[in-house]
């Protein structure tokens, strides 16, 4: 079985914004993003991406531009992200779904794609519906961004950089 790290997208590995990331001008990468995916892949993790889309279901953008960003995000990071999962959907535009995050279905495929040990793995997310589905399924979890006594979480760090280290440091405690 294979150890991940699933990752939220916007607010964890480019700056967020209230109107939504989906042009390349404005999906900026935080700072470091790059360096702690390295780092991660290097200690044997996979790096999967689990974000909700809902501005695709609002007609504000396109899968295409979600493709266009990520294409982005894997070049700035060498091409070592292991996958990308989104939901397209807004319960309020079109239907609700399981794939929708605080749902856990996006989480179940890659589990079973990637043949993940969930007690082995990690979710990093920026809000708490992010965290939700990974601590309904065992992963371990960390809040980004903001620490908030109000969201539950495993842990809490400051941004990826900060949860990456942390990461490893629990990885070489349980070697």
């Amino acid at each position: 079985m294979n150890k991940c790290v699933f990752l939220d997208r916007d607010g964890v590995l480019n700056k967020d914004k209230v109107d939504y990331v989906y042009k390349l001008e404005d999906h900026i990468i935080l700072n470091k993003v790059p360096e702690a995916l390295k780092l991660l892949k290097d200690a044997g993790y996979l790096l999967v991406i689990i974000t909700n889309q809902s501005g695709i279901a609002k007609g504000l953008y396109t899968s295409d531009a979600v493709k266009l960003c990520y294409d982005a995000l894997q070049e700035a990071c060498g091409g070592i992200i292991d996958g990308l999962y989104y939901a397209p959907y807004h319960p309020d535009y079109d239907s609700e779904c399981l794939t929708r995050k605080p749902d856990s279905l996006m989480f179940e495929k890659a589990i079973a794609k990637f043949n993940v040990d969930v007690h082995a793995s990690w979710m990093v997310g920026d809000k708490a519906r992010d965290l939700v589905p990974a601590a309904k399924l065992g992963l371990k979890t960390i809040l980004v961004d903001e620490i908030d006594e109000n969201v539950k979480s495993t842990f809490q760090c400051k941004d990826l950089w900060e949860a990456t280290e942390f990461i490893l440091s629990r990885s070489l405690a349980d070697v």
